[in-house]
């Protein structure tokens, strides 16, 4: 899954992100919205000062590198430390994809390991609250939530809260159908359209109606 950043608009958060310091964990989270299935990714980046601690709790055998195995134990471990609820109800993430940087560019502090998962919706009502909560890597974590603005137009964003450290994101929407006014509005936009290319059509006319009756008006004085 790849989220389309490019294209989508994102909601705007209540505060503005602060630069990545050397001493954090910074743990960014961008969630996206369907129907019947949540997508997110999380975007790890350790500060150089606080990579070593990061480093060994992937590379559990010491040997300076990160295997296959160590890479999917620690994504493993990064699910189990999030949480994830819908009116209450927990809900199960399942990794879609992971990738680690190479160390020498996490060593710099500029490495991103990133992590996309879902989570399968269960049928509710029209109005729902979903609950993300972070814990990973509490004492040096610093975390962002996000949620782009969902493509469906029968989904609409009521309200986004989050905890100071925004380790705890709650996220109001409803979902909605076709109603009557978005009807009337379509069909004012079709009439409203077509009322103009009326109405462009008849001064047309009256321009070259004008014209003819010009002429015969005047051409006998020119003559």
């Amino acid at each position: 899954m790849k989220l389309q950043l490019a294209a989508a608009l994102l909601l705007l958060a209540p505060r503005t992100a602060h630069a990545h310091r050397l001493d954090e964990y910074l743990q960014a989270t961008l969630i996206s919205l369907e129907k019947d299935r949540l997508q997110a990714e999380i975007t790890l980046t350790p500060g150089v000062a606080v990579y070593p601690m990061v480093a060994a709790k992937i590379d559990t055998d010491a040997d300076g590198t990160f295997s296959d195995a160590e890479q999917s134990t620690y994504v493993r471990q990064v699910l189990r430390d999030v949480s994830l609820t819908i009116d209450g109800h927990a809900l199960t993430p399942q990794l879609l994809s992971m990738r680690f940087p190479d160390i020498d560019t996490m060593k710099r502090g500029l490495g991103e390991i990133r992590i996309e998962f879902q989570a399968d919706l269960p049928r509710g009502g029209t109005r729902r609250s979903i609950v993300f909560e972070n814990r990973h890597q509490s004492i040096v974590g610093a975390y962002l939530v996000n949620c782009l603005v969902p493509s469906d137009p029968e989904i609409r964003i009521l309200a986004q809260n989050r905890n100071y450290s925004q380790s705890v994101y709650q996220l109001e929407y409803v979902r909605t159908g076709v109603s009557s006014q978005s009807l009337l509005s379509g069909w004012w936009t079709y009439d409203s359209t077509w009322l103009g290319v009326v109405a462009v059509l008849l001064f047309a006319r009256f321009a070259l109606l004008w014209r003819q009756r010009s002429r015969t008006a005047v051409g006998p004085v020119l003559k």
